[in-house]
């Protein structure tokens, strides 16, 4: 028998209690307060783990089996991996948009294809910031210049060689661009021993769907479509720039062939068989499309680099700038339909909340926004890097296309008041939250002494500020609508007229603040990515910080791929057929099980009761705490968390279920709504036991022997608490399975 198994296995008729951490980045041993532990199965990146006891076969303690899953490696499991997440968060975000579909539409094939064409529009625009800063900047307007390439030997060795040649090397930036997101959005296939759902039809907009089937067809055929899009997109800019010489049979249908490439790519997102996932005929189609956008890549290289005749150079890239805005007002198209399609098939009962059903159109306006700006930013520094400093302006011989300084203006006015609006939102409504928080204290501490007036203030201050997570839904609709405006100023790149002029001359800034506005919101975004980046490797380095930032990235990445497949790979697709094997595994082997999930865990949790069957849930029960399924999953994702599924998924376990939640959480918070003051209870409601609020802190005033009150606990988890030792106690009870009961 292997050693891993043998640890793994528990004396038959015990009580299991598997715990599944959240968003904090702990270890095992942490997670299961204890100094030794050992893996029973997994592997470094997901596993199981139980304390390492040599009184105890296979780490049990007082009657109860502890044992530990350890996913957080999945989703941020090294440095590279979290710094990808940044890179790659406009591609997240866009993924985001398909999974926030409201609840109980009949549009539900038309936003699935206007978000994947959204998507395929991400995949041009990466592409097109990368031809714009090697293609435009560098091969085409630095090396024409000899002022530029002055004392720069590694640009200076292409210096007054033939545009054709510079464009066709320099056009391997971009080839380089494209395989680094395939590269690292990759990601291992499952084992071959796990189970797969091949022959089940799809479930529907439901929690069922996460983890129940195999994504894997979906995201290779993304990708085939999306690389094929990339590389016909470096093509027509490639012959783009060769027109300028005069048009010839062989540009022309070059052309034509890579036009025809991306309009079939366009048509391929927008068929219902491409989420089918035993269309053989479709992938033999991806594939081969993808072969084709490679072969005409070559032919198109080829081309640029045989031509021989002078190239008139001047200004930029020729046919850059039209092709950067024409692909803004695209997407401003798609976002139109978007937006009408959403609001016609609008959730038209009179309580349904509009933010519910804008979602979808927030996060798809938010991922090309930032899209957008990170690319003009990109642009915009390497201009001015290579003008060495100088104000970058019309006229420098690096000076980037006029859409870039109009996103930059844009996103920059778009953040501000966004910041503005959000100021005053937080002190408008700080009143009100601070009564609630208020009354909430008074009810918790009513004997409190005169000298824990302060400790009492920090506690009313830290319940106001978790209250506040309730507004930032709005706040960010806000910020999608004033990005959209700012989008759409981008049209004005078609302008002939420089930006600095033509506000100078209609609204009547001189041009030198319009240049101080610019230079700002340049700095403006290089400091969001760079917050971004630090985000993402303290997220990975330093656990309390990565409970706060990090929540963002395992929201975002609990998510199939099925808008954008250069998105960071879900990590539930491996957790919870992980987590279903397990379960079962420890079922059969005659254990009961609790199943205690905090935060994000408490979701991985409820997706794979729902992937249980009956002779499995009959014989578990579920503990959450710090749980986001209502607040943040049932208003972001209403078609696949709702209180129909919320119910089903207590069902399962026969209401077996305890929620542990705290007023100073601003992330967990109830699972059921809360009974209204003039509701009368009805005795059948088996809704009210689940839901069990922790009173936080536990005092105000140092205990004996301390000179510290006990801390105020937040967003994290609870075992530590008395009251979840006596959930466990109690869900043991309701399963019959306890022989001792937790001390």
């Amino acid at each position: 028998m292997d050693q891993r198994e043998a640890g793994g296995r528990s004396r038959a008729g015990r009580l299991v209690e598997l715990r599944v951490h959240g968003v904090s980045a702990i270890g095992p041993a942490e997670l299961l307060d204890q100094p030794h532990v050992r893996q029973v199965a997994g592997d470094h990146r997901g596993g199981f783990y139980r304390p390492r006891l040599a009184i105890h076969e296979g780490g049990d303690a007082d009657g109860v089996t502890l044992e530990a899953y350890r996913w957080n490696n999945l989703p941020a499991g090294n440095a590279v991996r979290t710094l990808s997440m940044v890179i790659l968060l406009p591609f997240m975000l866009i993924n985001l948009a398909i999974w926030m579909r409201p609840a109980g539409i009949g549009g539900d094939p038309l936003i699935k294809a206007l978000c994947r064409l959204l998507a395929l529009t991400l995949t041009g625009m990466y592409v097109l910031s990368m031809v714009g800063i090697a293609l435009d900047v560098i091969a085409w307007k630095c090396m024409s210049a000899p002022e530029c390439l002055a004392g720069r030997s590694w640009l200076s060795w292409l210096g007054g060689r033939p545009a054709g040649l510079r464009l066709a090397v320099l056009a391997l930036v971009p080839v380089a661009a494209i395989g680094l997101v395939w590269a690292i959005t990759a990601r291992p296939a499952l084992p071959l021993h796990v189970p797969r759902s091949a022959g089940q039809p799809p479930p529907a907009p439901r929690l069922t769907a996460i983890g129940r089937w195999d994504n894997e067809p979906i995201v290779g055929r993304l990708r085939s479509i999306h690389v094929a899009a990339a590389f016909a997109t470096l093509d027509l800019s490639l012959l783009g720039a060769r027109a300028a010489q005069g048009f010839s049979i062989r540009t022309i249908a070059l052309a034509a062939g890579t036009g025809l490439l991306l309009v079939t790519c366009a048509a391929l997102l927008c068929t219902p068989p491409l989420s089918a996932r035993a269309e053989r005929r479709l992938d033999r189609l991806v594939s081969a499309l993808r072969a084709i956008a490679l072969g005409l890549t070559g032919l198109v290289w080829i081309h640029v680099l045989a031509s021989s005749a002078s190239w008139p150079e001047r200004n930029g890239l020729p046919g850059y700038n039209l092709t950067v805005v024409g692909l803004y007002i695209g997407q401003a198209v798609l976002l139109l339909a978007l937006g009408v399609a959403l609001f016609w098939h609008r959730n038209r009962q009179p309580d349904a909340a509009p933010s519910l059903w804008f979602g979808a159109l927030a996060a798809s306006v938010t991922a090309i926004s930032l899209a957008l700006t990170f690319s003009a930013e990109l642009v915009y520094r390497v201009s001015d890097i290579l003008n060495r400093g100088a104000p970058t302006a019309e006229g420098l011989i690096t000076s980037p296309p006029r859409a870039c300084v109009w996103a930059i203006l844009g996103f920059a006015l778009a953040v501000l008041l966004t910041v503005v609006v959000a100021g005053v939102i937080s002190l408008a409504s700080r009143p009100g939250r601070i009564r609630a928080a208020s009354a909430i204290v008074a009810d918790d501490f009513p004997d409190a002494p005169p000298d824990a007036a302060p400790r009492l203030r920090q506690v009313r201050r830290t319940i106001a500020h978790a209250r506040f997570t309730e507004r930032l839904v709005p706040i960010a609709v806000l910020y999608a609508g004033l990005a959209g405006i700012g989008m759409a100023a981008v049209a004005l790149g078609l302008l002939p007229t420089s930006p600095r002029e033509l506000i100078q001359r209609y609204v009547g800034l001189p041009v030198s603040f319009v240049n101080f506005a610019i230079g700002a919101g340049s700095y403006l975004i290089a400091a969001i990515f760079l917050g971004l980046v630090l985000g993402g490797i303290f997220a990975y380095r330093t656990p309390g910080f990565r409970r706060y930032v990090g929540v963002l990235w395992d929201l975002g990445t609990f998510w199939p791929r099925a808008a954008h497949p250069f998105a960071p790979p879900c990590y539930a697709e491996r957790a919870v057929p992980e987590l279903t094997c397990r379960i079962t595994y420890l079922v059969d082997s005659g254990n009961a099980v609790v199943l205690s999930g905090h935060s994000h865990g408490s979701v991985l949790l409820a997706a794979t009761v729902l992937q249980l069957p009956p002779r499995v849930t009959d014989r578990i029960a579920l503990l959450t705490h710090g749980s986001p399924l209502r607040r943040l999953y049932a208003r972001l994702f209403p078609s696949y968390v709702s209180d129909e599924v919320i119910g089903e998924i207590a069902e399962r376990v026969d209401w077996r279920w305890v929620n542990l939640w705290r007023d100073t959480d601003p992330i967990g918070g109830r699972v059921f709504p809360p009974q209204q003051a003039n509701e009368v209870p009805d005795a059948s409601d088996r809704t009210s036991p689940v839901d069990r609020r922790l009173r936080d802190p536990h005092g105000v005033t140092p205990s004996t022997g301390d000179i510290f009150p006990p801390p105020i606990r937040g967003h994290s988890p609870c075992e530590a608490d008395r009251t979840f030792d006596e959930a466990v106690r109690d869900l043991g009870t309701r399963l019959g399975r306890v022989t001792n009961t937790q001390s």
